[in-house]
């Protein structure tokens, strides 16, 4: 009996705090209005959309026509990879522009083929030691602070940028990928990637600990030293120890053996088929309307900060951006590049268009945030870095569609690459890696400035996004 009223108490207790609405709440009365200002939906529509893919449903006919595979400036057509089940799209474009170029200067007779493998070893390495070297030096912070949270929400991840290419590649030199192929885990990252964060986020504890307990610098870096000893291990295990050296034979277009194979290190290499050093050689455009133009920005706590550089950019117009790509790729120059790709994409064809899907009319309302709304919202950013190949020109030179090689195989889209309209370029590109000699002078000058830092945190980097 005792258990009965004490129950029945508490049922009425806990109904009374529900029917008292805080402000801000969704009152019995608010309800009703909102159910009053809803337009008739049709009961066909209704059920459509409960049995079908949303997609399918705001499918602009209209424009689903033959996607047009003509562009007057295009550059020779490479083999098309597969990312499979990563985030390394920034690795996949970069070493796309590499071997690209490689096969430029020897005029199109040689060709080679990087590891992507041998690369993201060395940036998983680094970026462990970002984690650990960041929580050491932010030690006397507290763990909810923003900084904090920035390391040991995401100890390591599989994303990046060209600067991340670059940085390790100069570093650590290239290798073929027949002499470091790829693994289950560099295609899979998921299990490596959580397993290692959970040791890393335990590592960071510890010396953590041991920086606010005045430990000496020296006693820190020999444990973290071992820390990054283990992770290590566990790289090797999961995508195979770094080639040191190797023999290898050049090959032509078609696949046949020219001169005789050579040993290399992978810095030898790295001279063979790149030159000198890619650092100091291009300038990172970024399309952000939220910031100043003509300004540079540098990124704090970029992924190879301690043993490479932060990432840094120069903020332009779309126009501007577009200026330059046009001139790389009338010379033949594919071009690093990164978009908010899953907007208005029309996967079975390859096809960008901002009329590819007309959610508007299905939904009844109207989606009109522009770009820089979008960015400071979270709603658009981004998301996959691809290499831009070829532009199509009107009568007066002023670009109407593109075509990037993507990432997700050979008989992904458009035969492994993506059309792109014009107005989508201008709506959801961010990104564009342009060597110095297509860019203009004054924004040459623009980008030698003193840059101004933004923080990681920030809805363009936040997800150490390509």
């Amino acid at each position: 009996m005792k258990r009965l009223l004490i129950c029945s108490i508490g049922l009425a207790i806990a109904g009374s705090c529900y029917s008292q609405n805080k402000e801000g709440a969704i009152t019995s009365g608010m309800l009703k209005q909102i159910e009053s200002m809803q337009t008739s939906t049709s009961k066909a529509m209704a059920n459509a959309l409960a049995a079908n893919s949303i997609d399918d449903l705001a499918k602009n006919y209209r424009n689903q026509g033959t996607v047009d595979g003509y562009f007057s400036v295009e550059t020779p057509k490479q083999s098309i990879h597969d990312q499979k089940s990563s985030g390394r799209c920034w690795l996949f474009s970069g070493l796309n522009v590499l071997r690209a170029r490689f096969a430029r200067q020897h005029k199109d007779s040689l060709s080679v083929e990087f590891s992507q493998d041998y690369l993201f070893f060395y940036d998983q390495l680094e970026k462990a030691n970002l984690f650990l070297q960041g929580v050491v030096d932010n030690a006397s912070k507290p763990l909810d602070d923003t900084r904090m949270q920035f390391f040991f929400k995401n100890p390591i991840n599989d994303g990046g940028t060209f600067c991340g290419v670059a940085d390790l590649a100069d570093k650590y030199g290239l290798v073929p990928m027949e002499v470091q192929p790829e693994t289950y885990s560099a295609e899979n990252t998921s299990r490596m990637a959580r397993l290692i964060s959970s040791k890393l986020r335990e590592f960071g504890l510890e010396l953590r600990k041991m920086a606010n307990d005045k430990k000496s610098v020296k006693a820190i870096q020999a444990r973290k030293t071992e820390m990054l000893s283990t992770i290590y291990n566990m790289l090797s295990m999961t995508l195979g120890e770094p080639v040191k050296e190797f023999t290898y034979c050049f090959r032509d277009s078609k696949g046949k053996p020219v001169g005789k194979p050579k040993t290399f290190t992978p810095k030898e290499f790295f001279k063979e088929t790149v030159g000198g050093p890619l650092n100091g050689t291009f300038i990172m455009a970024m399309n952000d309307p939220r910031r100043e133009y003509y300004k540079t920005y540098e990124v704090e706590y970029d992924r190879h900060t301690y043993d490479g550089h932060n990432w840094k950019y120069v903020n332009l117009p779309m126009e501007d951006i577009a200026s330059m790509a046009i001139a790389s790729l009338k010379d033949s120059m594919k071009l690093y590049s990164s978009y908010d790709v899953g907007k208005q994409l029309d996967r079975k064809r390859g096809y960008l268009d901002l009329d590819n899907y007309d959610y508007a009319s299905l939904f009844n309302t109207s989606f009109s945030m522009n770009k820089a709304e979008r960015i400071s919202t979270f709603d658009s950013g981004s998301t996959h870095a691809m290499t831009l190949t070829a532009v199509d020109l009107d009568a007066d030179g002023k670009p109407l569609k593109w075509k990037v090689e993507n990432s997700w195989g050979p008989s992904y889209g458009h035969s492994g690459c993506l059309v792109m309209t014009n107005r989508w370029f201008n709506e959801y590109t961010f990104r564009l890696v342009v060597d110095k000699k297509y860019v203009p002078e004054n924004i040459l000058k623009a980008e030698s400035q003193e840059p101004l830092m933004v923080m990681p945190e920030d809805p363009l980097f936040a997800n150490d996004s390509f």
